[in-house]
């Protein structure tokens, strides 16, 4: 088969790749109960391989300036991509995070397709699954709808088959088998397109829509002038988040938290979802800087934010189609109310701003350039910022792999240059998690940034419930004491 040069967007992604900051996008979900390993072969067989991307392997040009090409993987064996692994006694909590920690740390195969499933078995009763693709082969968006694509609303939806017979058989026999399995899977499909549809259309409240993005940037001035404040930044303040990389990661999640318990809290203080999920963390970041006496006076820095610039009717492909905005958190703000209100601001507006699509291009100028170069720019964006920050709205309802019903769910996107902080926030079947990576050596216990995020969401939730509470109905001596005056 003919190879495919890869687009210079995603070429950018592969090339950031670095010992100390792998590009891929890591995730795990847990199960109720060991997921079964031969239904999840045949799904991943029928549903998953239906993207050639994932049966091709990268190779570079041979010319000079020639862009990375995908080829067939002549050899390629899908148990070499799914490995089935267990949790030592007693297979909590921790030892799963220490799981996902090292894989996170670890690089993919190169001379493979750059993906792998890691079935982990003996936690908590049930199971995990850990995923891992190269930020090359797509971004959040689309690796969502393959997420979708996998599972099932039901866990007694039809187990595919892993091959059609090639032999001829009778109609009605074929018009069995499309009812049995080429039906189910598009059903599947279907389904994962319209989920990400919805979850894209809900999600637009984190920056903004894509054809408004798009607008924004035919407007040249505008987009002359975030080129120029996107390459003028200068770097962000020091902190103990940034410093020198190593190779070690560490990745550790939340507990669940009631996804209408943020909407409170968004609808008392006339914010949105992203914006108070966004404070918490800034207030939990701040948290932790306090905890080790760090100065937070004045503090501000910045994360990349990526924003989906993928139109509607590309919602199913594969490929990196999203820019990045640079969002500085108001670190210094102690009380959580100012911090929400201010963060309201900030995301406000970068709503009219045509940065994201203008970092796009840059991605897309950075891929055609040659890798030491890509790498000098890399290295200066990554100067400007400190952490990376992803806000992804998952599944409203509950889904279910190889008929297991998944409990939990969290992804983290890599890191590039200088950058040694990433934080995640996705939703789930009425739930919110966070999860955190670090370099291990920088932060080696982002946990503790979990603590303070669960501190400063309390506190908002706190504001709520003092509101709603009933005031006690007023008794004859209140009414005495406010008509001679003494009282309020």
């Amino acid at each position: 088969m003919a190879k495919i040069p890869m687009t210079p967007v995603d070429a950018a992604w592969l090339h950031m790749e670095e010992p100390t900051n792998l590009m891929m996008v890591s995730g795990i979900m847990t199960f109720d109960r060991p997921v079964n390993m031969d239904h999840l072969l045949a799904i991943l067989q029928h549903r998953f391989l239906k993207y050639r991307r994932f049966r091709q392997r990268v190779v570079e040009s041979t010319l000079p300036l020639g862009m990375p090409q995908w080829e067939d993987d002549t050899s390629f064996d899908l148990n070499a991509h799914v490995h089935r692994v267990a949790l030592p006694e007693p297979g909590g909590r921790e030892a799963l995070q220490a799981m996902v920690s090292d894989l996170m740390s670890t690089p993919l195969d190169f001379s493979k397709p750059l993906w792998q499933f890691h079935v982990v078995e003996n936690y908590e009763g049930g199971s995990a699954v850990i995923t891992r693709l190269h930020h090359c082969l797509a971004d959040g968006i689309a690796l969502m709808q393959v997420l979708l694509a996998l599972t099932d609303l039901s866990p007694n939806a039809p187990w595919p088959k892993p091959k059609a017979r090639k032999q001829k058989r009778p109609s009605s026999l074929l018009d069995r088998a499309y009812n049995r399995l080429v039906k189910p899977a598009a059903a599947a499909f279907t389904t994962a397109r319209n989920l990400t549809e919805k979850l894209v259309q809900e999600g637009s409240e984190v920056i903004t829509n894509p054809d408004h993005l798009r607008e924004l940037a035919q407007q040249g001035g505008d987009a002359a002038f975030a080129a120029g404040r996107l390459m003028l930044l200068p770097p962000d303040p020091k902190t103990m988040f940034k410093g020198k990389l190593g190779v070690s990661k560490k990745a550790v999640w939340s507990r669940p938290l009631p996804l209408q318990d943020v909407k409170a809290i968004k609808n008392h203080t006339g914010t949105t979802v992203n914006d108070v999920l966004v404070s918490a963390l800034a207030g939990g970041l701040r948290h932790y800087l306090v905890q080790h006496n760090q100065p937070v006076e004045g503090l501000n820095f910045r994360a990349f934010v990526p924003v989906n610039i993928r139109p509607s009717n590309e919602i199913d492909e594969l490929g990196n189609k999203f820019g990045l905005v640079l969002l500085s958190l108001p670190i210094y703000l102690d009380d959580p109310l100012e911090r929400l209100q201010e963060v309201q601001r900030r995301m406000d507006a970068l709503k009219n701003t045509p940065e994201a699509v203008v970092a796009f291009g840059i991605l897309g100028a950075m891929g055609l350039t040659p890798v030491d170069v890509q790498k000098v720019i890399v290295q200066l964006f990554g100067m400007k910022a400190t952490a990376v920050m992803t806000n992804v709205p998952g599944p409203p309802i509950p889904l279910y792999l190889a008929g297991a019903k998944m409990k939990d769910i969290m992804f983290w996107v890599p890191q590039s240059g200088h950058v040694g902080l990433g934080t995640s926030i996705l939703s789930y079947a009425g739930n919110v998690y966070l999860g955190i990576v670090t370099d291990k050596g920088l932060i080696p216990d982002p946990e503790q940034i979990i603590e303070g995020f669960y501190h400063e969401y309390e506190q908002l939730m706190a504001l709520v419930q003092q509101t709603e509470q009933p005031q006690p109905a007023p008794t004859p001596a209140d009414d005495l004491t406010r008509i001679k005056g003494i009282g309020p």
